[in-house]
C-alpha cells in the first residue's frame, strides 16, 4: 500500500474499537432484554477462536501477499507490480482483518456481563457479519495474487493501454500539421517552471488550459511532456502573448504531478511496461522469450491502434477556432522505438523472439496508413540486419528470418532449403 493506503485500516481499526465500546452499551440500555440463542461457554468459545484466528491469519495472509509482491516484481517489472499492489482491496481486506479481531475481543467482553448469563444479540450479529466479511475479503486477495500470473499482467497492461488510447486520441485527420507549423510567433510573455523534488508528469487539464488561456487571448505551450519527471527550475509551460499575466498557481495545478508515471493519458507507459517485462525475461537469470512474445502480442496490438490514430498535431483550439494550447505528443516512429528498439537489442539471439518481431512488423507495414508506412519497412530491414549480423550459420539466418505469429509455431512462409 502506497500514499494514504495506511488510512484505510486505520479507519476500519476506529470504526472496531468504536463499535465495540458504543454498541453493547447502547444494546444493554434500549434492548436489556434481547440476547443471542447461544450459550455463554459457546459464545466465549466462539469469539475468542475468531479473534485469535483472525490476527493469526492477517499475519500468515499479508506475508505471503508481499512475498508475491516482490517475487513478482523480481519477475516483471517493479513498476507494474507496485501499480497493482497499490490496489484497494488489499488496504480494505486488512482493515477488515484487524476489525474483525477488534471487535471479537471487545464483544467477548460483554459475553456474561454483570453475571447476566446472556449472549447480546446484536453484538455477535456483528462478529458473524465481520466474519463473513473477512472470507470474502480473502477470497477477492487470492484473486489478486492470481493476478500476478504472467498472461493476467500482460493482459491487464495492454486493457490500461487500449483503454488510454481509445480516450487521449481522436481518428486521424488526413493533412494534418505537425506541432513546429502552427506554433504562433507571438512574444514570450511567461515562463512557468517547476518547484520541488523529482515527479512525473501524470497528466495535462488540456479544457483548463484552453480556457485560461482564452480569457486572457493568450497561447499556451506545454513543455514538459507526460511521462516526464520534472526536477526542480524545469520548465513547465510558456505563455506567449496575452493581455494581463495568467496566474502561476492556477496553470500549475493544470499540469498533474505524481511520484509515479499513470496511464491516465500515457499509451507510451503501457508499451514500457510491456518491453520492461519482454527485455526481463529475455535476460540470462530468466532466458524465458516465451514471455517476451506474449508481450509482442500485446505490443503489435497497441500499435495497430494508434496507427490509424492523430499523433502528428497536439494542438487545441476554443470555441472560435483560435490556436491556444500545443501539448508535445510522440510521434508514430517514437512509439516504434519504444516498443521494438530494446527488444530488438536483447532478443537478437532468440529465433523465437526475431520470427515474432518479423510477422509483428510485417502486420503493420499491411495494415498502417501509407504515409507511416515508411517508418515500419526501415525496422523491418533493421530487424534483417540484426538477424544478419546475430546468426554466423547461414541456416540460422533463415530459420530466424521466417515470420511466425507465435514465434515458434507455424511460420508462414517455408525457409527456402
Amino acid at each position: 500500500m502506497g500514499g494514504r493506503g495506511w488510512f484505510v485500516p486505520a479507519f476500519y481499526a476506529g470504526f472496531a474499537i468504536a463499535a465495540g465500546l458504543l454498541l453493547p452499551r447502547l444494546e444493554s440500555r434500549l434492548l436489556p432484554g434481547l440476547a443471542a440463542a447461544m450459550s455463554v461457554s459457546a459464545a466465549m468459545a466462539i469469539y475468542s477462536s475468531i479473534a485469535s484466528g483472525m490476527i493469526a491469519l492477517t499475519g500468515i495472509v499479508f506475508s505471503l501477499v508481499f512475498v508475491m509482491v516482490q517475487f513478482s516484481a523480481t519477475a516483471y517489472s517493479p513498476r507494474l507490480v507496485a501499480w497493482v499492489a497499490r490496489s484497494p482491496l488489499i488496504a480494505h481486506a486488512l482493515g477488515i482483518f484487524t476489525a474483525t479481531f477488534l471487535y471479537a475481543i471487545s464483544a467477548l467482553a460483554w459475553v456474561d456481563r454483570r453475571g447476566t448469563n446472556t449472549v447480546p444479540l446484536m453484538s455477535g450479529a456483528l462478529v458473524l457479519l465481520l466474519l463473513v466479511a473477512s472470507v470474502g475479503m480473502l477470497i477477492g486477495l487470492i484473486d489478486r495474487i492470481g493476478f500476478l500470473a504472467v498472461n493476467r499482467m500482460l493482459s491487464f497492461t495492454g486493457d490500461q493501454g487500449r483503454a488510454v488510447i481509445e480516450s487521449a486520441y481522436a481518428d486521424r485527420i488526413d493533412g494534418a500539421r505537425p506541432i513546429a507549423s502552427v506554433t504562433p510567433r507571438a512574444p514570450l510573455t511567461q515562463t512557468i517552471v517547476y518547484r520541488g523534488h523529482p515527479l512525473a508528469v501524470q497528466a495535462v487539464d488540456v479544457e483548463a488550459l484552453v480556457k485560461h488561456a482564452r480569457r486572457a487571448d493568450a497561447f499556451i505551450e506545454v513543455v514538459a511532456t507526460v511521462g516526464d519527471t520534472v526536477s526542480a527550475s524545469a520548465p513547465l509551460l510558456r505563455v506567449f502573448g496575452g493581455a494581463r499575466p495568467l496566474s502561476e498557481h492556477t496553470l500549475r495545478r493544470a499540469v498533474k504531478l505524481g511520484r509515479d508515471r499513470t496511464f491516465e493519458q500515457d499509451p507510451k507507459y503501457a508499451i514500457r511496461l510491456l518491453v520492461d517485462i519482454a527485455i526481463r525475461a529475455l535476460s540470462p537469470a530468466v532466458n524465458d522469450p516465451t514471455t517476451a512474445v506474449q508481450a509482442l502480442d500485446q505490443i503489435g496490438d497497441l500499435l495497430i491502434r494508434l496507427a490509424p490514430r492523430q499523433l502528428e498535431a497536439g494542438a487545441y483550439r476554443d470555441h472560435d477556432g483560435v490556436l491556444r494550447l500545443v501539448v508535445r505528443l510522440p510521434a508514430w516512429e517514437d512509439f516504434l522505438r519504444l516498443a521494438f528498439d530494446e527488444i530488438r537489442t536483447y532478443g537478437a539471439g532468440s529465433v523465437q523472439v526475431m520470427r515474432r518481431m518479423k510477422a509483428l512488423v510485417s502486420d503493420l507495414a499491411a495494415d498502417v496508413p501509407a504515409d507511416r508506412r515508411d517508418a515500419v519497412v526501415a525496422w523491418q530491414n533493421r530487424l534483417d540486419r540484426t538477424i544478419a549480423r546475430t546468426f554466423a550459420d547461414v541456416e540460422d539466418q533463415r530459420e530466424a528470418s521466417v515470420e511466425d505469429q507465435q514465434g515458434l509455431g507455424v511460420p508462414r512462409a517455408r525457409p527456402a532449403a
